[in-house]
């Protein structure tokens, strides 16, 4: 498919416009980032060069999150642009109407999502990633690992000078079930072994029920209770898991039936994936917001009154979404229409919006 001179003009006009306001925002992010890892520094005492690296390793997870909005602001720059050039008017006198220009932009959105959503996401989450292994090196995350697989819960933790590796097969919310800890010397030198049927995990001080040690020296004693004192609850276990953004698609999809394997809630990992996967729509749908309103206001002539009323917009339209995925994540509404409804709602607006464009 070949593209017409006035398409070709079109897409380079709204590519750049969209580049030049991603950097915008990315040094924006950067920025503020900054000052947010000047107290991890000062905690740390990390040298300065290091806090900007660890910026740049945060910032693409970062603009992910706000690539709608950066499509919204971009496509309103790109309608002014053609507005003061009166490219507008000449494109109309040629056949060419608002409609076609929205549709054409829509194509031109289609297109960079599917970039963004198999190359970019993939690349944001593994420096994420190597953002919060950055982090780890200098906290005390470095005593602990702890991982979800197939074969249950593992967590490795040292507390005075041992090493205790624990092992649950099943975690549903602070309980643990069928659970092991291997209690050894710093020299990875075996000492105690404890088997418990299940384990409450509220506090740090675990309470585990009809419970099996056996020692060292191979005696053994079955206790009806017995309290494990750990570095971790059910709060702090669950946190680990929760930065979602610095697993790519594939690692996320492990992580669900990982979850499900262990009797663990899968509910923020399938709402993550959910809202990945609307994000070509979401981005398509603010990019004909954006044009619907900057038609709409074609008539005022303040650049920065346009500006904050879309600013306010986007605003509204994220709370929309992120209430909508607070309700879903609590469970008062099913996960997808958490993550579709605000989409469906906007769907409907911009259909209006295209409608009353068309009838102009």
């Amino acid at each position: 498919m070949t593209l017409k001179k006035y398409q070709t003009y079109l897409a380079t006009l709204f590519i750049t416009k969209f580049l030049k306001i991603s950097v915008v925002f990315f040094c924006s992010v950067i920025l503020i980032n900054f000052f947010e890892e000047i107290r991890f520094s000062e905690k740390y005492s990390i040298e300065i060069y290091y806090v900007l690296y660890l910026s740049l390793l945060n910032a693409p997870s970062l603009i992910f999150e706000i690539l709608p909005f950066i499509f919204f602001v971009s496509i309103i720059f790109f309608y002014l642009d053609l507005s003061e050039k009166n490219e507008l008017e000449i494109f109309n006198s040629n056949g060419i109407s608002n409609l076609k220009i929205v549709f054409f932009s829509i194509i031109i959105t289609i297109i960079m999502s599917i970039f963004i959503l198999l190359f970019y996401y993939t690349l944001s989450s593994n420096l994420k990633s190597l953002y919060l292994d950055a982090k780890n090196r200098f906290s005390n995350s470095n005593e602990y690992l702890a991982v979800v697989n197939n074969d249950g819960l593992w967590i490795k933790e040292e507390i005075d000078n041992k090493l205790y590796i624990i092992h649950a097969k099943k975690l549903k919310k602070n309980k643990l079930k069928y659970l092991t800890i291997n209690e050894a010397t710093k020299y990875f030198e075996s000492e105690n072994t404890i088997v418990a049927e299940s384990a409450s995990i509220l506090s740090k001080n675990w309470k585990l029920e009809n419970v099996s040690i056996l020692s060292k020296n191979g005696s053994s004693k079955k206790l009806k209770s017995y309290v494990y004192n750990s570095s971790f609850n059910g709060e702090i276990i669950s946190n680990l898991f929760s930065n979602l953004n610095a697993l790519n698609i594939y690692e996320l999809h492990k992580l669900s039936s990982n979850y499900l394997n262990i009797g663990y809630s899968n509910t923020d990992v399938k709402i993550h994936l959910n809202i990945i996967y609307s994000m070509p729509l979401f981005y398509v749908l603010m990019t004909i917001l954006g044009f619907v309103i900057i038609n709409k206001l074609k008539s005022i002539k303040s650049k920065f009154f346009v500006i904050i009323f879309g600013v306010f917009v986007s605003v509204v339209v994220y709370y929309l979404n992120y209430f909508s995925s607070l309700l879903g994540t609590n469970g008062v509404l099913p996960i997808y229409l958490s993550v579709w409804a605000p989409l469906l709602i906007l769907f409907l607006i911009c259909n209006i919006g295209l409608l009353k464009i068309n009838e102009n």
